[in-house]
This record gives C-alpha cells, structure tokens and sequence, in this order.
C-alpha cells in the first residue's frame, strides 16, 4: 500500500475530521437507540417484533431506522424467511459482536457510576 493510500485511509478514520467516514460511523452508533438494540440483539437471533418487546419504550419506526442503519454499516443482517406473513430475524455480524464488547463495558460503567450521577444531578439542580 502507498503512502497515498494510507493516508486517504487514516483521513478516512480521523473522528476529527468533519468529512471522515469514521465520524459517520460514529454518529450512527453512539445513539441510544442503536446501543440499546446492540446489547439485546447480544449472541442472539430475534425477529422484528421481539426486538420491540424487549427494547422498551422504542417505536416501530425508531427500531425501523436504527436496524437499518445496523444492517447499512455491516453491524446486523436481516434474514427474511419465505413463510406468509414473511418471518424476519436480525443477528449481529462479527464486527457488530465487536462493537458490542464496547456497548457492554458502557453498560457497566453506567451501573457503577450511577448513584454518582443521580448524586451530582441532584446538587445540580437544587
């Protein structure tokens, strides 16, 4: 690979970049929405209407946009089964488990720093 190339590719990743496609990728999953669905989808297969039941308060268009949005960026597949009315099931691919990792050591963070967060909102706002 050139030095051209590399550095088209390390552009391409700078998150400080407005025009970088890594800030893209990261603005699609660093929502609730898409971190919520990643964490339950996990190491498991589930169709449309499960993923809504378990993601609670998200709307049939959210879930919608945002499983797209996982399928477009190589994060999710969608396997449409041929049965009336059609079965679909979404997965996570193997840099969507990745990211997943990721969304896990968040979760954790969140569980442990909480009492600190409602302590300090607190104070804030008095």
């Amino acid at each position: 690979m050139g030095s051209k190339q590399a550095g088209a590719l390390y552009d391409e990743a700078d998150l400080r970049r407005a025009d970088s496609l890594a800030r893209e990728i990261f603005s699609d999953v660093a929502n609730k929405w898409a971190l919520l669905i990643i964490e339950t989808l996990g190491d498991r297969t589930l169709r449309f209407s499960e993923l809504r039941d378990q993601v609670e308060g998200i709307s049939h268009k959210m879930l919608t946009q945002n499983l797209r949005m996982l399928e477009r960026n190589g994060l999710a597949e969608r396997t449409v089964h041929p049965t009336v009315p059609p079965r679909v099931e979404y997965t996570l691919t193997g840099p969507g488990r990745a990211l997943r990792a990721t969304v896990d050591l968040i979760c954790d963070w969140t569980h442990e720093h909480l009492r600190h967060i409602e302590s300090a909102r607190h104070r804030f706002d008095t």
